[in-house]
């Protein structure tokens, strides 16, 4: 998590004394030209929001002022946290039905949560928020019972016994050369130190130690001793830990008889009143009489709410040439959303369902865009190239579709590789587990309707056509 300061009440009016001593309006060109910042941010520091470190302090320097008198000694992050987040931060926002409805599960009989949905969607976040939520009454007080795994990190191994040993080391656990040896002593050791402490642990990226094949499923454990350890876990007549798991993929191995313990819950983007609160916690106008309103409406329907997506566009707008100036990010990129609504329009208005031909291109019409959303959404589908050839071809030929279609329609494109009905059915099913397809509803026939979220579609359509030039 990046360090941010933000500036008190009585910090600002200092700095509006000196200031005014200068001749400046709050948001002069000079003032945030010499602070090497924005406009935007400048904006956010005279609201006391939360903005970088170094952009506070210049801010406070250009106008004279030194920084330490202006900032506001502790935020709501900085009371409860000694630890340093991967993506939750102060510009969090919604998400509260949600958050009271898990942490209430946790601090009762779950104790695994799993957390899924595609990348970008703000599972790591929630996750944390979660933990922050929890840090008082469920851990109380006391990070030191905290722990989070980054199975995204490729310097540390992924395997079961290496990241036993770490948590068990951790934790002042004692290890003799036979646990060390003996998995099965190192597995029952580390389920009953999480039965008989307090611990809250999230496993990040879990997707990562995930594999599959036709037989089994395409979202098992590489190392079947995660199996075995999440069986035990569960399995106790008692726990006093809870383990958070964020995945792309639901991890198809979590034993189902002990569903009392464990729940799944599918993340969708933020809500329409969420992703304006978003735009203005990140220093964008969005008041009814603005004219940043509609575009910014318009920008969150065309991704559906995905967060990172919609924090990249908003650090973009904010920051230069555009400064702010939500208009001016329009009239540069307006033309990519625009493909996107009329794309939806003619399915709904004309019954054009299928646009094979359709210019989506929202994960990467920027650079940020391409680095940090098309990134993470490259993963997926590079992982279902390799280990599921028959779902990556689905999801490329299902990308031609604008809107929900009925089921069958995706499975007929199956039929030009020659896959049966058991292939076509594990195929989809891939893609239903890995939250690349979504089921809003049924027909009249009972048929499920499917759909690609605008931002997969984006990058499916791109697949679509390589695909296409290599079986050509």
């Amino acid at each position: 998590m990046a360090v941010t300061l933000k500036a008190s009440q009585e910090g600002l009016r200092k700095i509006d004394a000196a200031r005014k001593k200068k001749g400046w309006t709050k948001t002069e060109d000079a003032w945030w030209g010499l602070a090497l910042t924005s406009q935007a941010t400048l904006k956010r520091f005279w609201r006391s929001l939360p903005i970088e470190r170094d952009a506070f302090i210049s801010i406070c320097q250009n106008v004279g002022i030194n920084w330490e008198e202006i900032v506001e000694e502790t935020t709501p992050l900085s009371q409860n946290s000694t630890v340093e987040f991967f993506a939750y931060d102060d510009a969090w926002v919604g998400r509260e039905k949600l958050i009271v409805e898990l942490t209430t599960k946790v601090k009762e009989s779950c104790r695994l949560l799993i957390l899924v949905g595609i990348g970008g969607i703000g599972k790591t976040a929630l996750a944390e928020k979660l933990a922050v939520e929890l840090h008082q009454e469920f851990l109380q007080g006391d990070w030191s019972k905290f722990h989070q795994e980054n199975l995204d990190n490729d310097g540390e191994s992924r395997d079961f016994r290496s990241v036993a040993i770490r948590w068990l080391q951790k934790w002042g656990e004692s290890l003799t050369q036979d646990d060390y040896q003996d998995v099965e002593r190192l597995i029952q050791k580390l389920v009953n130190r999480l039965r008989k402490h307090r611990y809250l642990v999230i496993i990040d990226s879990l997707e990562n130690i995930l594999v599959g094949n036709e037989d089994e499923g395409w979202s098992n454990f590489q190392d079947e001793l995660w199996v075995r350890f999440f069986e035990q876990f569960l399995a106790s007549p008692e726990c006093q830990s809870r383990i958070i798991l964020t995945s792309q993929d639901f991890p198809g191995q979590i034993p189902e008889r002990y569903h009392n313990f464990w729940e799944s819950k599918p993340l969708t983007g933020l809500s329409k009143s969420e992703q304006l609160q978003l735009f203005k916690k990140t220093g964008l106008e969005v008041e009814d009489n603005s004219p940043n309103l509609s575009y910014l409406q318009r920008i969150g329907n065309a991704y559906e709410g995905h967060p990172l997506a919609l924090r990249v566009i908003a650090g973009e707008i904010g920051s230069k040439p555009f400064n702010g100036n939500v208009v001016a990010y329009w009239k540069r990129y307006g033309n990519e959303i625009e493909e996107v609504e009329k794309g939806i329009e003619e399915a709904k208005t004309k019954g054009i369902t299928a646009g094979a031909d359709d210019k989506f291109q929202l994960d990467r019409y920027t650079r940020q865009l391409r680095k940090i959303v098309r990134a993470r959404l490259d993963k997926a589908f590079s992982r279902l190239q390799k280990e599921a050839v028959n779902a990556y071809r689905l999801i490329c030929a299902g990308a031609i579709y604008r809107c929900e279609v009925p089921e069958s329609f995706w499975l007929s494109h199956l039929e030009d590789w020659d896959c049966d009905k058991y292939e076509q059915e594990v195929a989809l099913q891939t893609l239903r587990d890995r939250y690349l397809v979504e089921i809003v509803g049924v027909d009249e026939s009972g048929e499920f309707l499917l759909r690609q979220h605008n931002l997969i579609r984006s990058v499916s359509l791109e697949h679509l056509r390589k695909l296409d030039e290599e079986d050509g």
